[in-house]
C-alpha cells in the first residue's frame, strides 16, 4: 500500500520519521499499512521474537539508503536490513518501531566481466538470477543455498551462507572481493578491491560478510567468478547405518577426491521426502550419500569413490547416467528441508558445523537426542564440510511438544560445541542463537565483538539485538 504523508498514520513520533523519510524517498517506497508491514516482521526461523516495525521502506538507489540511514541515525530509530526473509536464524526480524529496510528492489546485476572473473551487483540480485547471468559468459557463482531461488546476495553476505557445492569451492566469504556499505551515519564506504589480490589494510570485506546487517547496509558487492565447469554428474550410495555413511566420507576425503558435491540425508530425511515427492528413494537405507564430480572424467571419479563406499558398508551403489539423472537426485536433496516440514508442520532447522572426522559421532548423538526428547529429527547435511542439519520436526499447538524441541534443538548445539565443532556453519546467528555465540567465543571474544559494534553503530540503531 502507498501512503502519502497526509493518508499514513502517525503519533508524533512516527509522524516526524515518516515526513523525514519522505523527504527523500518516493511515497512508493513507503509502506505503513500495519497489515503490510506485519508481513516484514520475520524471517522463516522458530522461536525467535518479532516486533513492531513503523515502516517499511524499499530503496531504489544508494542515495536512498543513506537518505534513510541518515534520518534514522538523527531520530534514534533501528533499522533493521532484509533481503528475502529466508534465514533461519532470526537476524532479519523487525524490533518494535523500526524502519525494515527491505533491499529487495535493488536487484540489478551492473557488470559482469569475463577477463576479470567479477561481477558487480546490487543486494537484492536474487542468487539463482546471478548464476544464469553469468552462465551465459561462461563463468559461475559457486555459492548455491538450498534457497538459491528465492534468496539475495545482499541476504547471503549477511549470514555468511553456504550451500550443496561448498565441499569445493567455498562459501561466499571466499567470493566478495569488495564492497559499498552505508554506515549508520549515512556515509558511503567502499572496501575490498576488483583485483584478483588485495593485502592493503585491515580486511573490513571480510568484516562485514556474516555481520548480519549489524555493521553496516551493502548496498554494492563486487563478486569472483570461476570458468563455468563440466556437468557434474551424481552418485547415490546406501548405507545401513549413519556410522557407515560418515566412514565412507572420511575415506573419500583422505584419499585426496574432491568431489563438486558430498551431501548425506538420513532414514528420516529421505522417507520424509519420498512422502511428499513421490520419488521412490530408498527407504530401507539408514543413510543416502550423495556424491557429484564435475571433472573432465566425472564418472572415472565416481567409480573411484563408489568403491570406497563399497568398502565402507555400502549396500548398493548406483551411479547416475546422466545430468538429468543427476539433477532428479539433487531435488530429492534440496527438497529435504521442505519434506520434513510436512512431518509436523513446524521445524527448527539446527545447523552445527563439526570436523569431518567427528560426523559419525555428530549423528549418533542427534539420534540420542531425538529419543531423550520423544522427538523426529531428521539429519541432512553437507557431509564434505561436516556441516548438519539436525531438524527438528514438532506440533506448534502442542506446548509440551514445543519445549521439548526447543530443549532438543539446544541440546544438539551443546553437542556441536563439545566434538569440537561450531553453532552455525551458514545460516548465523541472529536472534535464535545469541545466547550459544557467547558460549563459544568466550568473554574475551564478546567484549572485543562488541567494541567492532560500537565503532561502526556507536548509537546501537543497526539490526539491534542480534548476534549479542
Amino acid at each position: 500500500m502507498i501512503m502519502s504523508r497526509i493518508e499514513a498514520p502517525r503519533d508524533e513520533a512516527t509522524g516526524n520519521l515518516l515526513d523525514r523519510l519522505l523527504d527523500g524517498l518516493p511515497a512508493d517506497a513507503v509502506l505503513t499499512d500495519p497489515d503490510v508491514t506485519a508481513s516484514y516482521a520475520n524471517d522463516m526461523a522458530s522461536f525467535c521474537p518479532a516486533g513492531t516495525p513503523a515502516v517499511v521502506v524499499l530503496p531504489r538507489t544508494v542515495e536512498e539508503v543513506q537518505h534513510v540511514m541518515r534520518t534514522a541515525s538523527a531520530l534514534r530509530v533501528p533499522v533493521v536490513p532484509q533481503g528475502a526473509r529466508t534465514g533461519l536464524s532470526g537476524a532479519a526480524n523487525a524490533c518494535d518501531g523500526c524502519v525494515v529496510l527491505s533491499l529487495t528492489k535493488m536487484d540489478r546485476i551492473l557488470e559482469i566481466n569475463p577477463v576479470d572473473r567479477i561481477a558487480v551487483v546490487e543486494p537484492g540480485v536474487v542468487n539463482a538470477a546471478l548464476s544464469r547471468a553469468v552462465g551465459e559468459h561462461g563463468l559461475y557463482y559457486p555459492p548455491d543455498p538450498s534457497s538459491w531461488e528465492m534468496c539475495t546476495i545482499g541476504g547471503n553476505i549477511g549470514t555468511a551462507s553456504g550451500g550443496l557445492c561448498c565441499v569445493k569451492y567455498g562459501v561466499t566469504a571466499e567470493y566478495v572481493l569488495g564492497l559499498d556499505v552505508v554506515l549508520a551515519d549515512g556515509r558511503l564506504m567502499s572496501t575490498g578491491r576488483r583485483t584478483a589480490k588485495g593485502v592493503a589494510g585491515y580486511d573490513l570485506t571480510r568484516l562485514f560478510v556474516g555481520s548480519e546487517g549489524s555493521l553496516g547496509i551493502v548496498v554494492r558487492a563486487v563478486l569472483a567468478l570461476k570458468p563455468r565447469p563440466p556437468a557434474q554428474l551424481v552418485l547415490a550410495a546406501e548405507f545401513p547405518s549413519g556410522a557407515a555413511a560418515c566412514d565412507a566420507v572420511c575415506h573419500i576425503m583422505a584419499g585426496g577426491h574432491v568431489p563438486s558435491l558430498l551431501e548425506l540425508m538420513d532414514r528420516t530425511t529421505v522417507k520424509a521426502v519420498n512422502d511428499l515427492t513421490r520419488m521412490g528413494l530408498p527407504e530401507t537405507t539408514e543413510a543416502l550419500l550423495l556424491a557429484a564430480f564435475d571433472t573432465a572424467d566425472p564418472a572415472a571419479d565416481l567409480a573411484a569413490v563408489g568403491a570406497l563406499c563399497e568398502a565402507a558398508g555400502a549396500t548398493q551403489v548406483v551411479p547416475a547416467e546422466d545430468a538429468a539423472e543427476s539433477e532428479l537426485l539433487l531435488q530429492a536433496r534440496r527438497s529435504s528441508l521442505v519434506a520434513l516440514e510436512a512431518v509436523k508442520g513446524t521445524t527448527m532447522i539446527d545447523d552445527v558445523c563439526v570436523p569431518r572426522s567427528r560426523l559419525g559421532d555428530m549423528l549418533e548423538g542427534v539420534e540420542r537426542i531425538a529419543e531423550k526428547y520423544r522427538l523426529t529429527i531428521g539429519v541432512v547435511a553437507h557431509a564434505g564440510d561436516g556441516n548438519t542439519h539436525p531438524t527438528v520436526c514438532f506440533d506448534a499447538a502442542d506446548p509440551d511438544e514445543c519445549r521439548r524441541a526447543r530443549e532438543s534443538f539446544d541440546a544438539i548445539m551443546a553437542l556441536g560445541l563439545e566434538l569440537g565443532g561450531t553453532i552455525t556453519g551458514e545460516h548465523g546467528v541472529g536472534v535464535l542463537k545469541k545466547e550459544w555465540l557467547a558460549r563459544e567465543i568466550g568473554p574475551v571474544g564478546l567484549e572485543m565483538q562488541r567494541a567492532i559494534k560500537a565503532a561502526f553503530d556507536p548509537l546501537g540503531i543497526l539490526n539491534p539485538g542480534k548476534l549479542f
